[in-house]
């Protein structure tokens, strides 16, 4: 399935608009996103990301209450990819 997930910034990288990125935390597993699309993000702020570019800002009630249907759904098994690789341990 090709969802876009809500993830917090909690780390800019770089000042260019075009390649600047940033390291993202969905549910405690960190990946590096392009955040182009976003400039004005911050640290602390939550976006929507999709194939590891932030597509949106949305606010954090709103990115708890989608990542915790996901997580239901059981589609977050694909963030970790430890988790695919080793299921249940």
């Amino acid at each position: 399935m090709c969802l876009a997930v809500p993830g917090k910034i909690v780390e800019v990288i770089g000042d260019d608009p075009i390649f600047r990125s940033g390291r993202v935390s969905f549910g405690g597993i960190i990946k590096q996103v392009s955040l182009a699309c976003v400039p004005d993000a911050v640290v602390d702020d939550y976006v929507l990301v999709h194939v590891g570019m932030a597509l949106s800002k949305v606010d954090e009630e709103e990115a708890k209450e989608v990542f915790s249907y996901l997580d239901q759904m059981g589609e977050l098994e694909e963030l970790n990819p430890e988790e695919m690789d080793n299921p249940g341990s």
